[in-house]
């Protein structure tokens, strides 16, 4: 890449009205050599590389972790996960970036490895800085919550950002943070007294997702949402997420948590807050955060009538996980919000693995047309519907005339599909766009600690009482839907399936 092309790269990227200042930038990525660092932290680095936001007169990337490997050994191990369509000159560009990339050897409660990070980062520090400026260090915990509070300790204690010229230190944590209310709380406590809230950042990812990042546009930029968009013309919500395998080797990992701790109570509840969040103030992080806190201390406690748990049949047959295990691998749980928006309406949260089809997907079903003169009804209700992934779209479905002669209705849909629409875009993956919050002190999407605290009390005691083992799963097929209980726990929430229909993704075509 040349050198005019990085000018013009970075000065577009650091003059961003979200970036307050320039100096050099430390990527500090702990627990290097494990997967999620390997296949999401790297790539979502050398993405935001390619594309001018990491200036290599500026950024150094630094991996740490317990593996005793040289350098070039990191550089190998991550090199085949950068390659892809992404890149306009893969190898060029892989090279380039890591020649950036350095890695240091230490434990994660050991002072000695922690002490050679710190002058390792003050080196790359003093190295990239021909004048004095202000330095910034951001540390992403690519590790298990058990580590968290010694990480942490660690880098507050010998690898804090001493610039006399400003700068920070930031602090990205993964999720699960936690697995109840309690050991979240811990959990915030122990790193809290640590960090101040602006300094910690609480990856949720679905929250980097292009399609969840348009839902506040949708609802507050279209005036013909606003009048809808409440108990009077909305029945049902559906929030979906499914995948079409199982654990997949890490049935030891998910049967500590189930599919409640890992989906359900953390992407999909921020989904939620985003469909259900009363209008912020403004765009400011605070403001926003602020509206998502409100709704989901309005959520009224789950009743266990309400949810269907399953676990798809074979899930045992993994050895790293125990004969009789309660763990569900699919649930449906029904939340309710005591507010003047939403009394009455059912927001129906589903997640499961080993289903027939792999999506996400916000389906909002309207209430039925009053005095419907077309006698249309069995046809099914309006629907509006945003597919998260794969091949983002929204569409919404409605009802109108079959073409021909006759005076007969059919279903069809107003579609915006990504991938037709806005042909040649590359649409960002959501660790880059969050990374690149960070950087920019963008907390927007974010968990903050009080939002943390109110989704775990939604959910906690539910999860004791399925831990306890006073809830059971049901079994189902691998390649179902899931258990024919959830499907009738929809529809007497008021959820009408459409039969007849389906959406398809159109064809390519030229738009020109």
């Amino acid at each position: 890449m040349g050198s005019s092309e990085w000018s013009h790269r970075s000065d577009s990227f650091w003059s961003n009205d979200n970036v307050a200042e320039t100096g050099c930038l430390s990527i500090i990525v702990l627990g290097a050599s494990g997967d999620l660092a390997k296949k999401k932290t790297f790539p979502a680095l050398f993405h935001l590389y390619c594309q001018g936001f990491l200036p290599p007169n500026e950024v150094h990337i630094f991996g740490y972790a317990r593996t005793k490997i040289s350098d070039d050994e990191l550089r190998n191990r991550i090199r085949g996960y950068l390659l892809g369509e992404r890149s306009s000159s893969p190898s060029e560009d892989v090279s380039e970036f890591l020649k950036l990339v350095k890695y240091v050897s230490g434990s994660y409660d050991s002072a000695e490895g922690f002490q050679l990070l710190d002058k390792e980062i003050a080196m790359h520090e003093i190295s990239k800085s021909s004048q004095e400026v202000s330095c910034r260090r951001l540390f992403y915990l690519a590790l298990p919550p058990s580590v968290y509070p010694s990480v942490c300790r660690m880098i507050r204690k010998y690898c804090m950002n001493k610039s006399d010229l400003g700068g920070w230190t930031r602090v990205v944590v993964e999720k699960p943070f936690g697995k109840d209310l309690d050991s979240a709380e811990l959990l915030s406590s122990q790193i809290g007294e640590l960090f101040d809230e602006p300094q910690i950042y609480r990856i949720d990812h679905y929250l980097g997702k292009e399609l969840v990042q348009n839902l506040l546009v949708l609802r507050f930029a279209n005036r013909f949402f606003l009048p809808l968009w409440n108990r009077d013309n909305i029945d049902n919500v559906q929030i979906v997420f499914r995948e079409d395998f199982g654990t997949e080797g890490r049935g030891g990992y998910f049967d500590e948590y189930g599919i409640i701790r890992d989906i359900i109570q953390n992407h999909l509840l921020q989904v939620f807050c985003l469909v259900a969040m009363e209008k912020p103030v403004s765009l400011k992080p605070e403001h926003i955060r602020d509206e998502k806190v409100k709704v989901l201390q309005s959520v009224l406690p789950i009743k266990d009538e309400e949810v269907v748990l399953g676990q798809y049949e074979g899930y045992r047959d993994d050895p790293t996980v125990p004969d009789q295990s309660n763990t569900p691998t699919f649930a449906t749980v029904i939340l309710r919000i005591h507010n003047e928006r939403w009394e009455g309406v059912p927001f129906i949260l589903k997640a499961g693995k080993a289903l027939n089809s792999r999506k996400a997907e916000i389906r909002v079903q309207f209430k039925d047309v009053p005095g419907d003169i077309f006698k249309c009804e069995k046809q099914g209700r309006n629907e509006f519907v945003i597919r998260l992934q794969p091949s983002e779209a929204m569409y919404m479905k409605l009802t109108v005339k079959q073409p021909g002669l006759e005076m007969s209705t059919v279903q069809s849909e107003l579609d915006l599909s990504y991938k037709q629409r806005y042909q040649g875009v590359m649409i960002p993956e959501a660790y880059e766009r969050l990374i690149l919050d960070t950087i920019r002190c963008d907390q927007q999407h974010f968990v903050r600690r009080d939002e943390l605290k109110a989704a775990w009390e939604i959910f906690t005691p539910l999860l004791h009482r399925i831990d306890n083992g006073e809830m059971k799963p049901t079994p189902y097929q691998q390649g179902s839907r899931g258990p024919t209980e959830a499907d009738e726990l929809s529809a007497k929430a008021g959820y009408v399936q459409t039969h007849g229909y389906i959406w398809a993704l159109p064809p390519y075509r030229n738009l020109l």
